[in-house]
This record gives structure tokens, sequence and C-alpha cells, in this order.
């Protein structure tokens, strides 16, 4: 057979496989990953694996470059709303980077109040969905869908609630990112930070851990315990903030709770922030859920939402099993809960809320 002129075409059909870096990285994952996830047999073993992997995961994201600076707080509006106050608040995180959040403080009852970090994920205009700001062009529909106010339901169960942007979203989008409120700047930071040796998972980490520093100076907070939670990529910012930080005493993680292999593997077009260089060699998602045993962790799932893989239920329960055994191990299986809901992607809150409560003291 003679081979193809130029520009002629292939000269017999070909498996279009054969073209594509999908199966060779499939193999390779087989081979390579969850190097460092949970081998513990005893107490002294998790301790020595939880300080190696936070080590290891600091270096991964990047965490370790970032700078710290005083706080720096600035108080800049306070509105009375139907059951609460919303602050406005201004703090520092880097040197010349500061980081923009409301906080929702319970009106008609005298604090100190028990804390929570309320964290938004995707197409949330940052802290105005999680705030309820309704008023604001394009929120009153994604509220609507993924009841992403919640926020202004957990103040209205006697919570002060902190409300942050995450790096890229809200008031923090990047000036060249386009298409209004609801988009993010996941992409054009990580295409920044990246070569730069810093991940948008590690500085969200750290954002989340200078709004920890700055809780605690604040009279009108309980000293503990200090809750966070967060829906999608609030999940994702709860799960690896808690897995960092001792600091924060128990956490919901909503929608964000599942095998890395069909979840962002196998479905590989997610926002650039769940991924970062080296992780699915370290550890899967259960390892991160591990690091906060023995606090108490809240995991909900709505049994439909899209983003658990192509198994479903079984793929997070995998997750779910990793976490447990570091809770056992710590004798307190108890902490660990896993709420199911008949749902797609979204936050329910039925049995996470109550759980809130109990934990908090309220």
């Amino acid at each position: 057979m003679s081979p193809t002129s130029p520009g002629s075409g292939p000269s017999s059909p070909a498996d279009p496989a054969r073209f594509r870096t999908y199966p060779r990285l499939s193999r390779l994952w087989k081979q390579s990953t969850r190097r460092l996830g949970l081998d513990a047999t005893t107490r002294a073993e998790l301790a020595a694996w939880r300080r190696r992997l936070r080590r290891h995961l600091r270096r991964l994201t990047g965490y370790d470059r970032l700078a710290p600076a005083p706080l720096a707080p600035r108080l800049t509006e306070e509105v009375a709303c139907d059951g609460y106050r919303r602050q406005r608040v201004e703090i520092q995180v880097e040197p010349g980077l500061f980081m923009p959040l409301y906080v929702l403080i319970p009106a008609g009852s005298a604090g100190p109040w028990p804390p929570v970090m309320a964290l938004h994920g995707h197409g949330s205009g940052g802290k105005y969905a999680v705030a309820g700001r309704r008023d604001l062009p394009d929120l009153d529909e994604t509220i609507r869908i993924h009841n992403y106010d919640y926020g202004v339901q957990l103040v209205r169960e006697g919570f002060i609630v902190f409300c942050p942007d995450a790096r890229g979203f809200g008031e923090r989008q990047e000036a060249r990112v386009e298409g209004g409120l609801l988009v993010s700047s996941c992409l054009a930071i990580n295409q920044m930070a990246l070569p730069l040796g810093r991940t948008v998972t590690g500085m969200w980490a750290w954002d989340v851990h200078r709004l920890v520093d700055y809780i605690l100076t604040r009279g009108d907070c309980r000293a503990a315990p200090l809750g966070c939670m967060g829906l999608s990529g609030g999940g994702l910012q709860t799960l690896w903030a808690a897995a960092l930080d001792d600091r924060i005493g128990y956490s919901v993680v909503s929608g964000y709770f599942y095998g890395y292999r069909e979840a962002l593997f196998d479905v590989y077009v997610h926002c650039s922030c769940n991924y970062v260089p080296g992780l699915f060699e370290a550890i899967d998602m259960g390892d991160l859920g591990a690091l906060i045993a023995p606090r108490p962790l809240c995991i909900e799932t709505g049994a439909r939402d899209q983003l658990n893989g192509a198994g479903g239920l079984k793929n997070v329960r995998s997750q779910v099993r990793i976490a447990r055994q570091a809770y056992r191990m710590l004798g307190a299986s108890r902490a660990l809960t896993h709420a199911v809901f008949d749902g797609p992607h979204r936050w329910d809150g039925t049995e996470a809320i109550p759980w809130m409560k109990r934990v908090a003291g309220l």
C-alpha cells in the first residue's frame, strides 16, 4: 500500500483513541495514585501520617509560599436586615491583598454567638448569594436553584456568620474576566499562579485561615468551637481549610466529597480550582477527611448530584469509608456523619443545620 500523500487524509480508518492522551494517563492512574493515602493502623502511626501529609499538601498547593501580613481589619458598612445585621469588613490576607467579607450578626439576642464561616462555591457571585443578596441582578435564581443563602439561614438559627469572597469571585474577580457577576476567575488565577508555584486551592485555604485569625479577635464570637461549611467549591474550601488547621472545630462539606477518579479525572472539564499538581499521586479525597478526625465532620450529599461521578453514591461512600477509618482509630466514630438527601447539586441543610446547632451548643 502506498503512503498517503500530503493533504489527502488517512488511507484507512483508525481508532481515534490511539491518538488521545486519556488512555495513557488512565493507565498511569492505576500505577501511581494515592501513594500517601491513609495506611496507619495505630494512633501513633496516624499522628505521624497526619504530620507528614500536611507538610506535603502545603508544599503541593504552594500554601507554604504565601506571605503573612497584619490583618488591618476595616468595617466599611453596616446594614439592618430582617432578623440580623450585615457588616461589610475587609481584612488583609497577604501584603497589599485584601479580602472583603460579610458578617451576619443575629438581632434581638445578646452575644457572644457561636461563629461559623459560610463559604460559597461557583455560580454564587461570591459572598452575595450566601448572604442572600437577592436584590442584585442574577442572584435570585441561583439562590433559588442551589438554596444558596445558607449564611442567612444560619444567622437566623443563632450563629454569627462570616461570608467571605474567595479569590476570583464577587468583588475579587480578576479585571480581565468577563461575563458578569456569576463568572469566576479560577482559571485566570491558576494560570498565573501555577508557574509561580502556587495554586487556587492553596490560596483559598490560606485565606480561610486568615479569616480564622480575624474571628479570634472579635469579642462577639464565642471562643469555641469555630465552624466552617460550604457547598461545592465552598465544600472544597471547607475540606482543605479544616484538613490543614485544627482551629476549625467542626465542618460541613456539602456537594464535594467523592473519589477523584470518577469525579475529577474521568470528567476532566471541571473548574481548574480542583486541580493541584501531584495531588492524585498523593491522596484521594477521603484522606483529606481523615486529616479532620477526630473533629466533628458532616458530609452532605445529594443522591442525584451529577458531580458524584458515574458511580453516584458508591463513589461518595468509598471516600467516607477512608475518612471513617481515622475516626474509628481515634474512638470518634460518632463525630463523622454522612447526610444523604434526595436531590441534585445544592445545599439541603435538613440534617446538617440541626447537627451544627448540636455541635455548637445552640
